[in-house]
């Protein structure tokens, strides 16, 4: 075993309803069965954060899952060290406590952008004791205090905390290369990210990254890079649609309008191999569960009209990804065109231009159909009102 850790990042905040800790037990079993290691828990000041983080250590506890506080400086100020420190004292004997290095392990969203949101990790360590501090701190300045850091930036951009242009596009990669550059000796938790889309008028949130196929090339990326750290952006904000589960039943949390009916959790199936492979030092997967995962949108992009920011770096295509033990044929019709590819063993991606209607997904060997799949959802003009603007995936 290597000493690699999978994270995934929670969303606290949209938990005001739980009432006990159970739960939180779904969760908890779920992503332990995927080999994720730890929920980072994302907290502001909400007035429920104790009552629900009290939930989710028990749940953790009951579970022989790990979890730690993600501080989220949307919320969190300058001089608020000393009021962090009582957050991470109050949970950190807890069997669900995540520690590294046998020290209680601590993250943030953020802490140091802006003058009024800066974390003082120094003042921190200081008043919290003994920490394994790891903050989504910007690669520049003083490494004083921290233990490594943490990129939140998990799709391409334009370094403006937008879609890339045609002037300016900064991969993921080149923001891991700026971070390693950075911290030198110290820890590097690197981000995976499926996509990205949001369209709330009442925060002026109206922007998308691209996905496309990233989900598949940023995880073998990171088997390549090997950071020590993972953290997987997110396992619930269906607000910025980077959630890799599905919306629960009748939920009706920011982003509900674009995550009902749009399933992200072959998403995770995607990974497990990949995160098996991350935790063994390898550099590929290896599959022993075959499967066609596949993505889509539900309409093309000129279908909705609303002014969504860096629209246009999206791809009007279907994306599959094959995991195989042995080759095979993989065959995807998107409304009445099929395309046919021949995949090797183990993990490959493919596309295809989108079209209207059914999509469908077949393996077969030798002529003979091993498995086929159609998307629940038919790509339509129609998807995309300027009232219920969608640009979030559709995965089976």
């Amino acid at each position: 075993a290597t000493n690699k850790m999978v994270f995934a990042h929670f969303m606290m905040g949209t938990q005001a309803s739980r009432t006990s800790s159970k739960d939180y037990d779904a969760d908890m079993k779920q992503a332990k069965a995927a080999g994720i290691d730890a929920f980072a828990l994302n907290i502001g000041l909400d007035s429920y954060t104790d009552t629900q983080l009290g939930y989710a250590y028990k749940s953790a506890s009951d579970n022989g899952m790990k979890v730690f506080i993600s501080f989220d400086f949307n919320y969190y100020t300058t001089g608020s060290e000393v009021a962090i420190a009582e957050k991470v004292k109050q949970y950190a004997s807890s069997a669900g406590q995540l520690r590294v290095d046998n020290k209680p392990f601590v993250s943030t969203f953020n802490g140091n952008q802006e003058a009024a949101k800066t974390l003082n990790a120094a003042a921190l360590k200081k008043a919290a004791g003994d920490i394994y501090l790891v903050p989504n701190f910007q690669p520049k300045g003083s490494l004083d205090g921290i233990d490594g850091a943490f990129n939140w930036m998990a799709w391409p951009n334009n370094g403006a905390n937008r879609a890339p242009t045609a002037a300016v596009n900064n991969t993921v990669e080149n923001g891991d290369t700026d971070y390693k550059n950075w911290l030198g000796t110290k820890d590097y938790m690197a981000p995976v990210s499926p996509w990205f889309f949001t369209d709330f008028d009442q925060y002026d949130k109206h922007w998308v990254f691209p996905g496309d196929l990233l989900w598949f090339n940023r995880w073998n990326n990171v088997l390549n890079a090997a950071p020590r750290f993972i953290e997987i952006v997110t396992w619930n904000d269906f607000g910025e649609s980077h959630n890799i589960v599905n919306l629960p039943a009748g939920s009706s949390v920011d982003g509900a309008s674009w995550s009902a009916d749009q399933p992200h959790e072959g998403w995770l199936e995607m990974a497990l191999p990949y995160i098996k492979a991350f935790k063994a030092g390898a550099k590929a997967p290896t599959i022993e569960e075959e499967k066609l995962v596949y993505w889509y949108r539900p309409s093309k992009v000129a279908d909705c009209a609303k002014a969504i920011e860096g629209k246009q770096s999206l791809q009007d295509a279907v994306f599959v990804v094959a995991l195989l033990k042995s080759a095979g044929t993989v065959t995807v019709t998107s409304g009445g065109t099929t395309n046919t590819f021949e995949a090797k063993a183990g993990a490959q991606a493919f596309q295809v231009p989108m079209a209207y209607g059914k999509q469908t997904f077949k393996l077969s060997r030798s002529g003979k159909e091993v498995f086929s799949s159609t998307g629940k959802k038919e790509i339509a003009a129609s998807n995309c009102p300027v009232a219920k603007t969608n640009l979030n995936a559709f995965v089976g």
